[in-house]
């Protein structure tokens, strides 16, 4: 039996990898990935295209199993999709056409027998809300924008209330206004529910405005570079001085070659925003580093 990291206050991962490679056939997408989300947390995966961060997603929605290793959610296996776990993905048709607005964050509530159908339609308008749309409840997704329909994604995606929120690059094809705009929305969401994030981008930027933890995955096979805190940064802080050497130095950790140090910037362990570097952290780091 493996040991689980704790956080200080005995608290136990809500959901936990452990030594994770994914295969494709004869390609190897990630290799040996291990890594703690804790109740509450925003933690992203952050590396360039093709490390298997959204193959890492996928593999804790359930939809994917592991050539090695485990992912467990509360301690139990993760064997298969469950409304514990849901996906909002990128593509803005994740949403059925000929289903409104309200009846898309309906459909998932009914199909798993979830609510009966006036609470689950009460519901739905609750979600809808929130997410800024009251007034689109029967509107149908081609008459909304891209950030609409994320936010339509998002509102079907909470109605369910799932312990891990799951976010594939939701924001990816957006433009950059509305992309800014819908990570402030996700940042106020969070402040009001506290719900866990798993969330998944290429964007450094993103990652600290997003995330208050960061796994950070080499190149192609995705492998543990270092594990960073960024709580201390949002979207009021992304012009300052602090923010931009943080995204230097991710980009360091990212691009640089481990196996050159002489062309690689030190790490220093006074760093505010190193949190841990592979392997993973003993408690006793992640103590010091909150």
């Amino acid at each position: 039996m493996s040991l689980q990291m704790v956080r200080p206050g005995g608290v136990a991962p809500l959901l936990k990898a452990e030594h994770v490679s994914l295969e494709f056939g004869a390609v190897r997408a990630t290799h040996d990935v291990s890594f703690d989300v804790y109740q509450g947390d925003r933690f992203v995966l952050l590396g360039p295209s093709g490390c298997g961060k959204s193959s890492l997603l996928k593999a804790a929605a359930g939809f994917i199993r592991p050539a090695s290793g485990s992912i467990s959610i509360n301690g139990a296996p993760v064997t298969g999709p469950g409304p514990d776990r849901i996906v909002v993905f990128q593509e803005f048709d994740q949403l059925p056409p000929w289903k409104s607005v309200k009846e898309n964050v309906m459909f998932p509530l009914l199909t798993a027998q979830r609510l009966p159908r006036r609470e689950a339609e009460a519901r739905a308008r609750h979600w809808i809300a929130k997410v800024g749309l009251s007034g689109f409840e029967d509107a149908y997704p081609h008459t909304l924008s891209g950030g609409m329909k994320q936010r339509v994604a998002i509102a079907r995606a909470l109605a369910m209330q799932p312990q891990v929120l799951l976010m594939d690059e939701p924001f990816a094809a957006l433009d950059a206004l509305t992309r800014r705009n819908m990570q402030e929305e996700l940042g106020r969401l969070w402040e009001e529910l506290r719900f866990t994030l798993l969330f998944v981008t290429h964007s450094i930027e993103e990652a600290l405005v997003v995330g208050n933890r960061i796994l950070l995955l080499s190149p192609h096979p995705g492998r543990v570079r270092a594990e960073l805190n960024s709580h201390q940064f949002g979207l009021d802080s992304a012009g300052s001085a602090e923010f931009q050497a943080a995204s230097q130095r991710i980009h360091q950790l990212l691009f640089e070659s481990p196996a050159a140090p002489a062309h690689a910037a030190p790490m220093h362990a006074a760093s505010p925003y190193v949190a841990a570097a592979h392997p993973a952290p003993t408690p006793e780091a992640w103590s010091a580093a909150r």
